[in-house]
C-alpha cells in the first residue's frame, strides 16, 4: 500500500477497512465468535480506534503470530468446542457477501470444509525459465476466503510443522490428507492490497 499503517487499518469509508470485515461477519451472523488475530504492536492502537469510532461488534483480540498458520493456531488453541465449524477470514476482504459466507459455513459443516473460488476471467501462461506457454484457464479458481472446515480437521492440521507451501489454510488442511471442496464465491470479495483496490471498494460501498 505504500502507507504508514497496515492495510486493515487504513480508512475506508471513513472507518478502518477492518471495522467494514467485522461488521459484515456480524451481519451474518451475530452469534459468531469471533477471534481476531492481530501483530503485538497494534493491539493497544486498536483499542484506541475502537473508543474513537464507537466499534461495538463483539469480539476477541489474540496476539498473531510470525506466519498466518502460526496465527491461526493460536487461535485454534483457544476454542473449547470440538465440534465447531472454524471459518478463516482475511481482515482485509470486506466485501464478502452473505451468500458466500453462508455457502462456506452450511457445506463444511455438511461434508468437512469449504473454501470460495470465483473463474478467471484472464488468459493464463506457465513461465518456465524463459519460455512460457498458454494453459487452460477452466482448469484453475482464484481462492478466497473465508476458508472454513470443521474442528477436528484443523487440529490435525496443525499440528503439522509450518512450511512456506503452505499458502493458507486449505493447504495446510489438504496437506494432512483431507480433500478440499469448493464452493461459489462473490468477485466482489477482492483481498484488498493495493491502492487501486481502495479505491474500487470505496466506490462498492458508495453504489452498491
Amino acid at each position: 500500500m505504500g502507507a504508514p499503517l497496515p492495510k486493515q487499518f487504513l480508512l475506508l469509508a471513513g472507518k478502518p477497512l477492518l471495522m467494514h470485515t467485522l461488521e459484515r461477519l456480524y451481519e451474518f451472523d451475530s452469534e459468531l465468535n469471533i477471534l481476531l488475530a492481530l501483530h503485538p504492536d497494534f493491539i493497544d492502537y486498536w483499542n484506541e480506534i475502537k473508543v474513537q469510532h464507537d466499534f461495538a461488534i463483539p469480539h476477541t483480540v489474540i496476539t498473531g503470530g510470525e506466519e498466518r498458520f502460526h496465527s491461526v493456531k493460536s487461535a485454534l488453541a483457544i476454542i473449547d468446542d470440538e465440534t465447531a465449524v472454524v471459518g478463516i477470514h482475511d481482515g482485509v476482504r470486506p466485501l464478502v457477501s452473505i451468500d458466500t459466507l453462508r455457502r462456506c459455513y452450511e457445506v463444511a459443516e455438511t461434508i468437512g470444509n469449504a473454501i470460495p473460488v470465483v473463474q478467471l476471467n484472464d488468459s493464463l501462461r506457465e513461465v518456465e525459465g524463459t519460455e512460457s506457454h498458454a494453459v487452460d484457464r477452466s482448469k484453475f479458481r482464484s481462492v478466497q476466503t473465508p476458508q472454513c472446515f470443521r474442528m477436528s480437521q484443523l487440529k490435525a492440521a496443525f499440528h503439522q510443522e509450518f512450511t512456506s507451501l503452505f499458502t493458507d489454510d486449505a493447504s495446510v488442511v489438504e496437506s494432512a490428507g483431507y480433500e478440499i471442496h469448493l464452493v461459489e464465491g462473490n468477485r466482489e470479495n477482492v483481498k484488498i492490497t493495493s491502492p487501486e483496490d481502495l479505491r474500487w471498494a470505496q466506490w462498492l460501498l458508495a453504489n452498491g
